[in-house]
């Protein structure tokens, strides 16, 4: 219910200071002032009814049961994880370098921006890896990012390692230059064991690219996107990573939109991240290029006809009776996406020549997770919880509508293979058949929430051994400029050594 109270950070100095989200203008806000600093109020969700609908699915809590740090300072300066963060790490960010081919002139965090260069060896990303490996629960995913990963010259051990290590979902984030200008890499990526390419997207004008990035990229994109599509023996599955800027490159969310559609048989998805700001910027332009989860939502329906509409995006904890599910049978904890309900926000979509068909329009999804969540219940714990939760899983089928697909999509039977094996392979089916449309919005000092750190399920992993949240690590705290510097050599020191690259 709006108002209620938070806690946030001031913008100038980082201190905690409280905040209150509230309603205005059928919009979600935060307001917080700062008795040194002032006065601060910012857009939280531009759509008060989205928002309220999100916060039905307020997931519980779901505590690491070997957390590294106490809570001394409070949230967000005693991260490695403490004892009150309450979710475990579900996918894990390891930087390997700072170094880039890029120069984007909104980068502020590549080593040429930064004067020194961060690049970690091989040994200390196995190390970084085997801690994660540690957490009760394990993470399910770890994503290699940067900088520029896949410039590393170890990359493609390290993404082997990772293989090895048991990871469920291997991925790196890139500009995609390597493998548009390498016609080897992609291969040699999937060989090595990588699953997808998250592949930075800003759109399909030269416009945006030249903005956003200083030179024209598309045809890049393009090139790497053939190359992920031409591995054997099969395509190395691909998302569009989109950030989006208000009056930038919003008018490309339904543009990269189609041409995903158009790019199934190797583009899997897309993940829209609306823009987080760095540092000090001035009020007016914060509020022209402010973008959340529901102006997505907004872009999309207007994009598709209506089609994709607001009613169609969950926010992320949703999924949770899935999992209570999967754990109730199979008797094995997992690490829960017990995040906030308004980090981000999803839907999947079927594709047919140019039909769309929202996943909501042939299954009840309230429906399917309220039993879901009834059967885990019902079978927690009990004896023969396999044989009989096997038997009441299949009364979600009921929720479940073929006839309103297009002829050749058995959505039905592959859910049900998914409820009976649980395992990676059938819910790749799934994922085969449909597009991932997906927003995580990471926060910036002016919409800072600290509830929201505490249940970020996005983390990263250093060299000296401690796991911090997204939102603390390149926001909240100063974790990355203390971490970068303390592993870093001077830029020049660097060239010196290894010459202009």
């Amino acid at each position: 219910m709006l108002p209620k109270k938070t806690t946030s950070l001031c913008p100038v100095c980082r201190k905690v200071i409280e905040a209150e989200i509230y309603e205005k203008d059928g919009k979600v806000m935060i307001k917080k002032s700062c008795p040194e600093h002032g006065f601060f109020e910012d857009v939280y969700w531009s759509d008060a009814e989205m928002f309220l609908r999100a916060e039905k699915y307020w997931p519980k809590e779901q505590t690491v049961k070997n957390p590294k740090y106490p809570v001394v300072d409070g949230c967000p300066f005693d991260c490695g994880l403490c004892d009150a963060h309450k979710t475990p790490t579900l996918l894990a960010n390891i930087d390997i370098t700072n170094r880039c081919n890029l120069r984007c002139p909104i980068c502020f965090a590549n080593a040429n921006a930064s004067g020194y260069v961060y690049e970690i060896s091989y040994k200390q990303a196995v190390a970084m890896m085997r801690l994660l490996m540690e957490n009760d629960p394990k993470p399910y995913a770890i994503q290699f990012s940067g900088g520029e990963p896949t410039i590393h010259p170890d990359f493609l051990k390290m993404v082997k390692e990772a293989r090895r290590l048991g990871f469920v979902q291997v991925q790196v984030a890139t500009n995609g230059i390597k493998l548009a200008e390498d016609a080897t890499f992609a291969q040699k990526m999937l060989d090595a064991g990588m699953h997808t390419v998250y592949l930075q997207f800003d759109g399909i004008d030269e416009r945006v690219y030249r903005i956003a990035r200083g030179r024209d990229l598309f045809e890049v994109k393009k090139k790497a996107i053939e190359a992920c599509r031409n591995t054997k023996p099969v395509p190395l599955s691909t998302v569009l990573v989109p950030t989006i800027v208000n009056g930038v490159n919003d008018d490309q969310v339904g543009k990269i939109f189609w041409f995903a559609v158009e790019n199934m048989d190797v583009v899997r998805g897309i993940n829209f991240q609306p823009v987080s700001f760095a540092g000090r910027i001035e009020d007016e332009e914060r509020e022209k290029q402010r973008f959340t989860i529901p102006d997505l939502a907004d872009r999309m329906e207007k994009a598709t006809d209506g089609v994709i509409s607001k009613k169609d995006w969950y926010p992320v904890p949703c999924v949770l009776p899935l999992f209570e599910l999967a754990m109730a049978l199979d008797n094995r904890p997992r690490a829960e996406f017990t995040i906030h309900p308004h980090c981000g926000a999803a839907t999947y979509v079927f594709v047919r020549g140019k039909e769309i068909i929202p996943i909501t329009q042939f299954i009840d999804v309230e429906g399917f997770l309220e039993e879901a969540k009834e059967i885990a219940e019902e079978v927690k714990g009990s004896k023969f919880a396999k044989i009989k939760g096997m038997a009441k899983a299949m009364r979600l089928l009921k929720y479940i509508d073929d006839k309103s697909m297009p002829e050749g999509m058995k959505i039905k039977e592959v859910i049900k293979e998914i409820l009976g094996k649980r395992d990676k392979s059938s819910l790749s089916k799934f994922h085969w058949q449909s597009l991932y449309i997906g927003a995580m919005h990471f926060q910036d000092l002016y919409n800072y929430d600290i509830q929201r750190v505490m249940r970020c399920g996005i983390h990263y992993v250093t060299p000296d051994g401690r796991i911090i949240p997204f939102c603390a690590y390149n926001t909240g705290a100063t974790y990355r400029e203390e971490v970068e510097k303390r592993f870093s050599v001077p830029l020049e020191e660097w060239r010196k050594k290894h010459g202009e690259s």
